[in-house]
């Protein structure tokens, strides 16, 4: 049996004590009026000025015009406080003209307009700064649930495909999917809070853009509202979640039975199970990724992103029960686990990570070369605000795995497969705030005090959620009709 030392569930409540800080900080720190964020644009600006003149002293018009294009930073983001532009020339056209009524009521319409302008771009900007630490904490919600998710889909296809290598793994794998329920839960409340209006994540939860009378009103997410309307999207939600989570519940229950049976049945339950939960997970992860991720851009769509998102968070999973099985192998459990187990995660985890690039490569070069509008401004949106994450994502996720595990006997190193999975569960978090990010904030981001203690906390809760399930029952499953095969597994 598995004893969870003292130093790790230390650490992860240390983990989860700072993380809860940070994430509170950050929602402590976001403003919480249009004041607020004028007075932040204003410092913002007049620091910026200031250090620009301190740099280089223009003079004239020149100077003023180069002072309004200045771009403003908030919060370590960037906006360009273009409406000062529009006041300005405003009133320099009014000024210049002869001093009649039509010029009083132009320039009024022009003080009119660009207070509006000005206001709706504060309110804009409010939203984004006011998403950025409820972006922060559902990007890390997410990562580490689909985790548990992608393992428990691994696990059902060893199961379904009768593998003889890897039932002394299961327990491991058990360990994982037990941060689903969890995870879950948690994810759960987030949709909610969503729904509720709580936040501003989706922009299609908005009542005014499918309301024709309003300002705000949206033609394409108006004739999309069959699908995207909160009723819908939580009541699937939770259907998904529960049967995942019952799933993996009934797993776990035959698993334990199997010990002590004097048959087969509870495996072969378990056959069963995993040929049904295969079939409901191809339809409802590819429902999920449309609606958890894909709907915050709810003009775009890809037909490949169920694909592309399963690929990421499959990956991860994988990588996770490489690592938790080195560490516990490092500590004296596991003993029949040998290089030849470790050789074919590592496999799979270069394998899936070429697949995933494969998918990214597909996505982005059929939409990048066809140019149409509504599809290619989900990537210029990246490329332009995001450039080092989203570039930065594909070099972590395919050009160090190929360099580093296309090599056979590199498969079969515990420090090389430690330090690639490190890489590749950074750039699939990465992935996963590229993929939430530029539609939740904006040109507003920032990795800070929300985005590392929102990773810090669920990272805190699934080290302890995992290691405390691992405890709960022998490592290695005894009743399990290909154990011996599994424990005798070399090649």
């Amino acid at each position: 049996m598995y004893t969870f030392s003292s130093k790790l569930k230390t650490f992860s409540f240390v983990l989860m004590i700072l993380g809860a800080i940070g994430i509170g900080i950050g929602f402590m720190a976001a403003p919480k009026t249009i004041e607020d964020v004028e007075k932040l644009l204003a410092d913002s600006h007049h620091g910026h000025e200031a250090a620009h003149v301190e740099k280089v002293a223009p003079h004239g018009a020149d100077a003023d015009a180069h002072n309004v294009a200045d771009t403003v930073k908030i919060n370590g983001a960037h906006a360009v406080d273009s409406t000062h532009a529009v006041v300005d020339t405003a009133h320099a056209a009014v000024t210049e003209a002869p001093a009649n009524k039509d010029n009083h009521d132009a320039h009024a319409k022009a003080d009119a307009h660009s207070h509006d302008d000005h206001k709706a771009h504060l309110e804009h900007v409010l939203h984004q700064l006011q998403n950025k630490p409820w972006a922060a904490l559902y990007v890390a919600c997410i990562f580490f649930m689909l985790i548990s998710v992608g393992v428990l889909a691994f696990y059902a296809i060893q199961y379904a495909a009768q593998a003889g290598w890897s039932p002394i793994l299961f327990r491991v794998m058990e360990g994982i999917t037990a941060y689903l329920l969890p995870g879950s839960i948690i994810f759960f409340v987030l949709l909610v809070a969503a729904g509720m209006h709580w936040n501003h994540l989706f922009v299609w939860m908005n009542p005014d853009v499918v309301n024709p009378e309003h300002a705000d009103f949206d033609k394409l997410i108006f004739q999309k509202k069959g699908w995207l309307n909160v009723v819908r999207f939580l009541v699937t939600a939770a259907i998904f979640l529960g049967v995942w989570n019952w799933v993996r519940f009934k797993f776990r229950q035959n698993s334990i039975a199997q010990d002590s049976a004097e048959d087969n049945a509870p495996y072969k339950k378990n056959f069963k199970l995993a040929a049904f939960f295969l079939v409901f997970f191809i339809v409802s992860e590819s429902i999920m990724s449309w609606d958890w991720i894909m709907s915050f851009d709810p003009h775009w769509y890809s037909t490949l992103f169920g694909w592309y998102v399963f690929a990421s968070f499959f990956v991860s999973g994988i990588t996770v029960i490489a690592m938790i099985t080195l560490y516990l192998k490092s500590k004296g459990y596991l003993e029949y686990v040998n290089t030849s187990h470790i050789h074919d995660l590592a496999k799979f985890m270069f394998g899936i990570s070429i697949f995933w690039t494969y998918l990214w490569f597909s996505q982005f070069m059929l939409i990048w070369y066809s140019n149409i509008p509504e599809e290619v401004t989900y990537f210029v949106t990246r490329i332009e605000h995001y450039k080092l994450p989203f570039f930065g994502m594909l070099a972590l996720n395919f050009i160090f795995p190929l360099l580093i595990l296309i090599n056979t006997d590199f498969k079969r190193l515990t420090w090389i497969v430690v330090m690639a999975g490190i890489v590749i569960l950074f750039g699939h978090y990465i992935d996963f705030f590229n993929m939430i990010m530029p539609a939740t904030v904006g040109d507003q981001w920032f990795i800070g005090i929300p985005e590392i203690g929102a990773l810090m906390f669920f990272l805190g809760l699934f080290i302890f959620v995992v290691f405390s399930a691992l405890t709960k029952a022998p490592l290695v499953p005894k009743g399990n009709p290909l154990i011996e095969e599994s424990k005798h597994f070399h090649y």
